[in-house]
């Protein structure tokens, strides 16, 4: 019995002995080996440093780190379906070993003569399909393609900061051609993110005979300004520039769940611009006006405007005025309207007792 206790103790002794002499090297090589390969989807927590991933067993962090082979899978953002063999590390912590993820088959083609270069910050509500990134100019959405180079970067997760060549594609988005790490300055400014010291200023976009145009159907989201409109569509919502060139004669009143069509052309800066917004008809003039009669109000755009009727908060009240006496040439300091606008108009009565409008200057 007692021989028996002592053999046990020595070949403990031998055991400590030996780890202690395994070379520093071969430990870490332990460390690395693959316990597990597990398959979830990428939560929006994900970081740099630290994936979290839900599986079928419920949520997992995994460390990712300088060794991690992401070769198969760079892209780390919300929705993402993964997979990953993970090792035991001496933290305490499950370590990244190799991520891969499926191919996708983009359905569409990209026009890649439009290139364009942004420098921006991807926000959180990223997601696999669709990129939300944070530029000097305002939020651009930009598809991500199984033929999307993003070699140039670690690894895509949100809140850091990007290079991004990309191009428009056939179904009307801009489309991630190139992604690479970008170690620009940025700063958060009341919500908006902003590139400083990077990029020059946006050059203007043309219109002429070359530029090659498109037309898109769909309804005015209530997050349209005066130089952005924000449409929904069949294919999702979809943003356009309102510029100088904008052809708004047709489609000046932009109120939320208003239908237009907007034709559109890839800009110079990157965004879809619109060329031309079309919206009802405006109703002719069919009733005589008494010129006499002009006034000058000032108030605000209410939701409810349309083509043909102008409804103005003013400080004596609600106003309802026709826009069927309207000569563009007399809009003055908008292109558009939008609720909330604050505007001065001159309009004259008709001979059908309404109020007519003959002008309109941004306040």
């Amino acid at each position: 019995m007692k021989k028996s206790w002592i053999t046990k103790m020595a070949a403990v002794l031998c055991l400590a002995m030996g780890i202690t002499l395994i070379p520093a090297n071969q430990l870490s090589v332990q460390a690395a080996e693959v316990i597990a390969t597990v398959e979830g989807t990428v939560l929006s927590e994900t970081t740099q440093e630290l994936l979290h991933l839900s599986t079928k067993d419920g949520k997992m962090e995994i460390k990712l780190d300088s060794n991690t082979d992401a070769s198969g899978c760079k892209l780390l953002l919300t929705g993402e379906k993964i997979s990953v063999s993970v090792s035991h590390g001496s933290d305490g912590y499950l370590h990244a070993v190799k991520i891969s993820s499926d191919v996708k088959t983009p359905g569409i083609s990209i026009d890649t003569s439009t290139t364009a270069t942004v420098i921006g910050v991807i926000d959180e509500k990223s997601n696999s399909e669709i990129l939300f990134f944070n530029t000097q100019y305002g939020e651009m959405e930009l598809k991500l393609d199984a033929t999307t180079d993003i070699s140039g970067c670690s690894m895509l997760v949100a809140g850091k900061t990007y290079e991004i060549s990309c191009a428009r594609g056939s179904d009307a988005y801009m489309h991630a051609l190139t992604v690479k790490d970008s170690s620009a300055t940025v700063k958060v400014v009341g919500g908006t993110t902003v590139t400083v010291s990077t990029l020059s200023p946006a050059p203007a976009s043309a219109l002429d005979s070359s530029t090659v145009t498109m037309s898109v159907s769909g309804t005015v989201s209530d997050k349209t300004k005066e130089n952005l409109l924000y449409l929904d569509t069949k294919e999702g919502e979809m943003q356009f520039v309102i510029d100088s060139k904008t052809d708004s004669r047709n489609g000046l009143a932009l109120m939320p769940d208003t239908k237009v069509t907007v034709t559109f052309y890839h800009g110079s800066d990157a965004y879809l611009h619109a060329a031309v917004i079309k919206g009802d008809s405006r109703n002719s003039l069919s009733t005589t006006l008494d010129h006499s009669s002009e006034a000058t109000v000032t108030g605000t755009v209410l939701k409810k405007t349309t083509e043909n009727k102008l409804f103005l908060d003013t400080k004596y009240g609600e106003m309802e005025l026709k826009m069927d006496a309207l000569n563009l040439d007399n809009v003055k300091g908008c292109k558009v309207l939008v609720k909330d606008k604050k505007i001065t108009i001159t309009c004259e009565r008709g001979s059908d007792a309404y109020m007519h409008v003959t002008g309109i200057t941004g306040a």
